[in-house]
């Protein structure tokens, strides 16, 4: 089972709280991130893009860094860490992210990928214009479809001409093109994110569920599998989870319950307006992050406990079939990977090629 980290692009993390460790992003942050995270043997950093927060006490995600201005400084400074961008694909056309990628392939040599996402807030793209209407919330897999069909096709050949309803493409040109196969990643999990995932992605993204059920995610990856059959392609998920580790179990319970005492409630409340709408799609991972039942974590899944059992919650995950990977986010991101590094991986069963290099 892979190991990611999901990097703190956005200020103040995942964790929706006064209580939570309060930071802005920045490049330097991300850097120090990366660098412990590639030392450690982590297999992959990946950041989001977002462009607009939800205010409230603590301006949750109000300052944001852009994902793949970031991700090239990183590509170059690390060498052996698989590097993924996310792009917003309302706001650049397929072409465009088709040449950024490439960029970044040659900075990193091999070691790119691309996340790919739709847009469900629709304050992100009203604020520049660039919101297609109420119609997106049913129609935006289908223009997915096209753009991850260029993308392929770009980087496949160097030359595409797809005529569709969402892009017309005339003899477009990029080149060079990556050294390697630049991944494809969606987060999508409602049925149609999941039928595009089979089709055009390498990973499918998906939240983990619940607090201290590391294995609940698990009808996901058999709603993944039922729509590889249709496709005939390999595609696995890798899980996004949250850990909170201490010495003990209590340590790490007590700072999981303060957390939750300081819920940014206004912050919240716009998380569950803005995404009212994207609900038209009950099977829509946005239904699972606007869930007021947990929403200081934005209803990831979260793996509360003392080092060992963290390490243990993770490899129960990998016995779930289906599964290749777990994306990481931590309270505190610095000392959380260099945790994770020196006091949790070394108790885990599925990492232990990685001691034996070692």
């Amino acid at each position: 089972m892979e190991i990611g980290v999901f990097i703190p692009i956005g200020n103040n993390g995942w964790l929706i709280s006064e209580n939570a460790p309060q930071y802005m992003p920045s490049f330097d942050l991300n850097k120090e991130i990366v660098l412990k995270a590639e030392k450690y043997g982590f297999d992959f950093a990946l950041s989001m893009i977002k462009l607009r927060g939800f205010g409230g006490k603590t301006q949750f995600w109000e300052h944001n860094l852009e994902s793949f201005t970031l991700m090239a400084g990183l590509a170059a400074i690390t060498e052996r860490i698989k590097i993924f961008a996310t792009v917003a694909t309302l706001t650049i056309p397929p072409a465009i992210c088709a040449r950024m990628a490439n960029t970044i392939d040659s900075i990193s040599h091999g070691r790119f990928g691309v996340n790919l996402v739709t847009g469900w807030q629709k304050a992100e793209y009203d604020q520049m214009g660039l919101w297609p209407g109420q119609e997106h919330y049913t129609k935006r897999y289908d223009m997915l479809a096209e753009y991850a069909q260029i993308l392929r096709d770009l980087w496949d050949t160097g030359v595409s001409d797809f005529k569709g309803d969402y892009f017309q493409m005339t003899d477009c040109r990029v080149s060079p093109q990556p050294s390697a196969p630049v991944k494809l990643i969606c987060a999508g999990s409602s049925d149609e994110g999941l039928a595009f995932s089979a089709k055009y992605a390498d990973y499918a993204f998906c939240l983990g569920v619940g607090v201290n059920t590391p294995t609940a995610f698990a009808f996901n990856n058999n709603r993944l599998a039922a729509a590889t059959e249709k496709t005939g392609r390999h595609v696995e998920t890798f899980v996004l989870m949250m850990i909170i580790a201490d010495e003990t179990d209590e340590a790490a319970e007590a700072k999981w319950q303060s957390y939750r005492d300081g819920v940014d409630e206004p912050a919240v409340a716009w998380l569950k307006a803005q995404s009212a709408p994207n609900a038209v799609s009950k099977t829509t991972n946005v239904v699972q992050l606007s869930d007021t039942v947990s929403a200081v974590n934005i209803n990831m899944g979260t793996l509360v406990g003392s080092y060992a059992k963290i390490a243990a919650m993770l490899d129960e995950m990998a016995t779930v079939e289906g599964t290749g990977g777990v994306l990481l986010t931590f309270d505190d991101f610095v000392q959380g990977v260099e945790n994770f590094g020196t006091r949790i991986q070394p108790l885990m069963k599925t990492r232990q090629h990685l001691l034996a290099k070692a």
